[in-house]
């Protein structure tokens, strides 16, 4: 099942960000497979509709999670969401302009992709368009190379960099800064990648902060199958491997520490296995 309708009310904005957001996924669902068929393997996503209650008790929406392990693709999560309602207690005060009214609408579609081949990045890529007393989009992509590659780091950071320019010369800088922040692990004093691009808050003109945002979608879509046709058919050792698992381990360790978007998830009532869908499926400590 790869779309559900929502079963909370949405106006004209939030719902043309939700077909977006649903287009988009199946767009990028269908170059992953493609890139598995090439690698002569036969898997394809998954596709699990849930639902969400909202605290009041009314339909709160729900989502569809997309999941599919190949053999390029070790596990990789590509996931729809609309949901609403309102926010519970203190978690309101966090978000942007939900101080005063705790209602809300958030629609997006979020990725997070490991493979296989420790020469081939792993990579996060979400947008989305929240609705409280203020509206507005937010999300962004990074890489995240076990082994870093400089290539295949400039051309990702190239490539959304032209989609940032076409729209407004300070946005690469200041979102690759944001993202240079974000993306950082501080009990480890590192980053969590190569980076990329984050943004938040994107609000005022609706048509211009959308046609961003879509341009930061296709962007995605154009640079990293891209890297990961150019990579996949390395060869690789067990060191190479090890290496893998630990930064894997370390990627857990700031999704599930610091990552605003699965705090967001789990404090919204989001379906678990959605959520944690961004955790790798084997890592290592040392």
């Amino acid at each position: 099942m790869t779309s559900r309708t929502p079963d909370i009310a949405l106006d004209a904005e939030q719902d043309s960000a939700r077909l977006w957001f649903e287009a988009l996924r199946d767009r990028i669902c269908a170059a992953f497979e493609a890139i598995e068929r090439e690698a002569g393997s036969d898997a394809a996503f998954q596709y699990t509709a849930w639902d969400r209650t909202d605290p009041s008790g009314e339909a709160g929406g729900g989502g569809v999670r997309g999941v599919m392990k190949g053999r390029v693709f070790e596990k990789v999560g590509v996931n729809v969401s609309t949901v609403g309602g309102t926010f519970e207690g203190p978690f309101a005060q966090t978000i942007h302009g939900a101080g005063d009214d705790p209602r809300f609408v958030a629609t997006g579609i979020s990725l997070v992709a490991h493979m296989a081949n420790p020469h081939v990045p792993a990579v996060h890529m979400n947008t989305r368009f929240l609705t409280t007393t203020k509206r507005w989009f937010g999300g962004g992509a990074d890489l995240n190379p076990p082994l870093p590659i400089e290539e295949d780091t400039a051309d990702f950071h190239a490539r959304l960099q032209a989609a940032c320019d076409a729209h407004d010369p300070e946005h690469y800088p200041r979102f690759k800064a944001w993202a240079d922040d974000y993306f950082y692990i501080p009990h480890r004093q590192v980053h969590r990648g190569v980076g990329g691009i984050f943004y938040d808050h994107l609000e005022g003109d609706f048509d211009a902060n959308f046609a961003f945002t879509r341009d930061v979608g296709e962007a995605f879509l154009d640079i990293f199958p891209r890297i990961v046709r150019r990579r996949m058919g390395l060869p690789f050792t067990e060191a190479d491997r090890a290496q893998m698992l630990a930064w894997r381990g370390r990627y857990a360790e700031f999704n599930l520490v610091y990552d605003r978007g699965t705090l967001f998830g789990l404090k919204t009532g989001g379906n678990i296995d959605a959520i944690l869908m961004s955790l790798p499926p084997l890592a290592t400590w040392e």
